[in-house]
């Protein structure tokens, strides 16, 4: 495979490793056909070999770093809204994660650095669609005073639907300009964040909302604390009396 790297004229080649050469052979060998193509000077700048230690190590720190971003993702929904909406949201960003991963493992392309920021990437995002809705459930909870929890989900889910697609089609843009015009070498980064933005706009409406309804969330579990007696007994307290006849205006 070989990728330009920065400009036309640097090229960064990755050949499989072959039995009985070590990198250093296989690298001049390179070299010299391509000193023999080309009529301008080649030199060659470094040469790096990824081994299977290199890629278990970078399977393991990978899981790790997603494992560290969805346990922080559960404990900032817990501590914002209520343990139900925190584990449908971590359930919502697995099911993004895993999907993106699937396509690729599906049709075989290639998995480095990139694509593990890129899912990285998604994981936010996502979140950051699930918690709009989250946010404005919680409000509906308070407005709608009838109705079941499934129909303020439903009424949420609608009044929130043109802002996620609206998003979602902008930053798609984006991404697909990436893909089309960003070169071979953001390739898979562009395409990674394709895919996590159009299943995660797709968890956003359908996953992470109903995951909550189906973990029991109700309406007591978003009506806002009531203060205690202490509490209370701290705070000011403001008597209103008769209106002054004089001047017109209520005395506190």
């Amino acid at each position: 495979m070989v990728q330009h790297f920065g400009s036309p004229c640097d090229v960064m080649v990755r050949l499989a490793p072959r039995a009985g050469e070590d990198n250093a052979t296989l690298g001049t060998r390179v070299l010299a056909v391509l000193q023999e193509a080309s009529s301008e000077p080649v030199d060659m700048r470094r040469v790096e070999h990824a081994g299977a230690q290199i890629g278990e190590e970078l399977t393991e720190q990978g899981g790790l770093a997603m494992l560290f971003a969805l346990i922080g993702i559960l404990i900032y929904v817990a501590m914002r809204f209520e343990w139900r909406f925190a584990l449908g949201a971590v359930l919502a960003t697995v099911h993004d994660t895993v999907f993106t991963l699937g396509f690729f493992a599906l049709f075989g392309f290639e998995f480095d650095l990139t694509i593990l920021a890129a899912l990285l990437a998604v994981i936010g995002y996502s979140l950051n669609d699930t918690i709009v809705v989250f946010d404005r459930i919680r409000e509906n909870f308070r407005r709608m005073r009838t109705g079941t929890v499934a129909d303020v989900m439903n009424v949420s889910i609608n009044q929130t639907l043109s802002r996620t697609i609206m998003t979602s089609g902008t930053t798609l843009l984006v991404v697909l300009s990436l893909f089309i015009f960003g070169g071979q070498v953001i390739h898979g980064f562009a395409l990674a964040l394709i895919v996590g933005i159009v299943i995660g706009t797709v968890s956003s409406i359908y996953v992470a909302s109903p995951m909550a309804l189906w973990l029991g969330i109700n309406r007591a579990n978003m009506a806002p604390k009531k203060a205690s007696r202490e509490e209370a007994d701290g705070r000011p307290r403001y008597l209103c009396s008769a209106p002054d006849p004089g001047r017109g205006r209520v005395q506190l």
